[in-house]
């Protein structure tokens, strides 16, 4: 599509079109960043699943699939977030989003190199806490959708967030068309961000009999279960998550012992800083300590089931939009779709007009 659509948050990171991809784990590699990006929306890779040098080696391949901007996803509470910021400034990464408020100082020293920081956020007093701190837009997620997720829709959320800050506000939660673009430009959103609709692209590379099996979900074919990791999370109806919604506290930290073993194999962290980890996780949330060991289980599931197409042992995180959804379309396709949906949208919507109230009874037209 060769028109653009510009708001405040395309201004911000040099994008055409005010569409985000979002930092899902296992799934946002540089395969489909560097094809949203190139379809001219904002691509986010996700490195919570990545070793630092793994993170290395995707922003490089990024690189070489687009000259276009891109962002990276990171985790505030990290043992190695210095360090991955650090990475970010050298690579002239355009924009650091995080999934966690980001330190103060974090968010200082990204943007005094020119990174643009957009933390997600859940609530408006978040979005207030990090504006006032500098960031320069944020992403807000609704309950409808996917991974953690909190209880309070996108139709009411977003417009609570865009009257508590000046920065542009990214929409999220429920989006996958140009009618939900321009619904959310219209409560005051500069763009909207959508995960479960880019992990069903030709360019994710989640595996396809994983793909049909979220393309086979309808409207009720999602629910929000605490038993994956001991927060809200939004996945796929599956026998497994039938098992974790039965299993007793024992079984089901057993099961976390284990996952932690292999995500430690996997990531080569060492039990300390495991530790460290979950102590920061802890810090300022009502978890307990077997919550935080439960944490072990969300990467690792989902891992079996985005990455290995294990959907009989692993978690597949997905939006309630799954059910709207019936397609495997390119990036560029989509985005296109989108803004040209988008388009039709304001024009049905310029040729409504205020129609006159009726005189009242016995009145004169002149009186």
């Amino acid at each position: 599509m060769d028109n653009l659509m510009e708001t405040a948050f395309t201004r911000l990171v040099g994008v055409r079109f005010p569409v985000v991809q979002t930092g899902m784990g296992w799934v946002a590699g540089p395969r489909l960043v560097g094809a949203v990006a190139q379809a001219g929306g904002l691509g986010i890779l996700a490195s919570a699943t990545m070793t630092y040098d793994e993170l290395a080696k995707a922003i490089a391949e990024t690189k070489g699939r687009t000259d276009k901007p891109f962002g990276v996803n990171l985790r505030a509470d990290a043992v190695d977030a210095p360090a991955r910021v650090d990475l970010l400034i050298r690579e002239g990464v355009k924009v650091a989003s995080f999934a966690l408020a980001p330190k103060k100082e974090f968010i200082s020293k990204l943007k005094d190199h020119g990174v643009v920081v957009v933390p997600s956020v859940g609530a408006a007093r978040h979005a207030e806490k990090v504006a006032a701190w500098g960031a320069d837009a944020v992403i807000v997620q609704g309950g409808e959708g996917g991974g953690h997720t909190g209880p309070v829709a996108t139709t009411l959320l977003l417009p609570s967030v865009v009257d508590s800050v000046d920065i542009p506000v990214v929409a999220a939660g429920g989006f996958f068309d140009g009618r939900g673009l321009m619904a959310a430009l219209s409560y005051g959103a500069a763009g909207i961000a959508m995960g479960t609709r880019f992990l069903l692209t030709q360019e994710s590379t989640v595996p396809d009999e994983v793909k049909r099996a979220y393309l086979e979900r309808g409207l009720d074919g999602t629910v929000v279960s605490t038993r994956v990791d001991g927060m809200p999370h939004r996945v796929l109806r599956t026998e497994l998550v039938d098992k974790l919604e039965r299993s007793g506290r024992i079984r089901g930290l057993a099961a976390a012992v284990r996952n932690a073993t292999r995500f430690r194999a996997l990531t080569k962290l060492s039990w300390s800083a495991m530790v460290r980890e979950g102590l920061a996780m802890r810090h300022g949330k009502e978890l307990s300590w077997s919550q935080v060991i439960m944490a072990a289980n969300t990467p690792m599931l989902l891992r079996s089931g985005l990455v290995e197409g294990n959907t009989d042992a692993g978690v597949l995180a997905s939006g309630q939009v799954v059910g709207l959804l019936d397609d495997l379309p390119t990036c560029a396709d989509l985005i296109d779709a989108i803004m040209a949906q988008a388009q039709e949208t304001a024009e049905r919507l310029a040729t409504l007009r205020r129609v006159p109230s009726p005189s009242p009874p016995g009145s004169s037209p002149g009186a």
